[in-house]
């Protein structure tokens, strides 16, 4: 279990009551920030503090891994918002009627703050710049100390220690499902698009079929690739053509492109499109350190010996770049 402080600054209440985390991919000069990948190494079952107007509001546990989605729309953004992409993660928020402002304990808990991407600043006020950064469970449990039964019903909810440690055996709560809402507002808005636009009648059923990797595109992507590149299955009947850049931010001529698309089986097709594995232009499988191993494992994927799967042509690279610095849950 890993433990998270968000500091959600103007978008405070959208995030809580929406129970999510949402943050740009990049910063506004087109660098990666740390405090934005940090999204991307949360797992489901860890523990984030929600803090916003100098006081601890809250905390819940990740009830999803990282996905892409669209900045929400209660943000301020409207109609072409859905270009604006980030990085998001589902969180079960539980407020607190508790709520401490870190300043008042700030000689409790200035020492125990990492030295490096701290959320805040010795001092206890917020720290410019910072959104999701990882404390150490020693600073987690003296706020456990401070703020008392709120904070420890939702530590019991992880079923670990502050270390991350807990009995495989334990029966842990169920976690709320996250049902990717973003995920489907967005793609059904582009469907929407299509079927509404004034090209012909033919060329919208195949863009609305590619959505679901099948129709034209499979088609064209059986003209570039012949069997699913991890499993080896061939039968058309077992393979989806799974997008490269997914289709939700494709263009109408990338969805329907043969180089845009891989055929793999549906368990491999769920973990590329999630980002839990991708591949080098070289054909090596990568592993996002966030997958669950022994998942993997069960559905033919060995992440000891990941397997190498071929090269890629030129088109193929030019999309797979996009997949590892958009989608795979791996850091920069």
């Amino acid at each position: 279990m890993n433990i998270w402080w968000v500091n959600h600054k103007q978008t405070f209440q959208h995030e809580f009551r929406g129970k999510y985390i949402w943050c740009p991919k990049f910063k506004r000069n087109g660098r990666p920030s740390v405090f934005y990948e940090n999204l991307k190494k949360v797992v489901p079952r860890d523990l984030v503090f929600s803090f916003a107007h100098t006081r601890i509001q809250g905390a819940g546990l990740a009830t999803s891994y990282c996905y892409s989605c669209p900045r929400p729309d209660e943000f301020g953004h409207i109609g072409e918002a859905w270009h604006s992409v980030g990085w998001r993660v589902d969180v079960d928020f539980r407020n607190f009627s508790h709520k401490i402002q870190p300043k008042v304990h700030a000689e409790q808990i200035r020492d125990l703050l990492p030295d490096k991407y701290a959320p805040i600043q010795k001092s206890g006020k917020g720290l410019q710049g910072a959104y999701l950064a990882k404390i150490p469970p020693a600073l987690a449990e003296k706020l456990l100390q401070i703020i008392g039964p709120e904070l420890q019903a939702v530590f019991e909810l992880t079923g670990a220690g502050f270390g991350g440690v807990r009995e495989e055996s334990e029966e842990l709560p169920r976690l709320p499902e996250s049902d990717f809402i973003g995920i489907q507002e967005w793609e059904n808005t582009e469907e929407q698009k299509i079927k509404k636009s004034d090209i012909e009648e033919t060329q919208k059923k195949a863009l609305v079929t590619a959505r679901r990797g099948q129709g034209k595109f499979k088609e064209n992507v059986f003209g570039v690739e012949k069997e699913c590149r991890i499993t080896h299955v061939t039968n058309p009947a077992h393979l989806i053509a799974s997008h490269i850049k997914p289709w939700r931010e494709s263009n109408n001529r990338e969805r329907l492109h043969a180089c845009n698309g891989l055929l793999l089986t549906p368990s491999m097709d769920h973990l590329f499109d999630r980002g839990f594995i991708s591949f080098s232009d070289q054909g090596e499988c990568l592993i996002s350190p966030v997958a669950d191993k022994g998942s993997l494992l069960k559905m033919g994927l060995n992440c000891e010996r990941p397997p190498r799967v071929g090269a890629f042509n030129v088109d193929q690279r030019y999309f797979l770049e996009h997949h590892r610095k958009n989608l795979f849950l791996k850091p920069n």
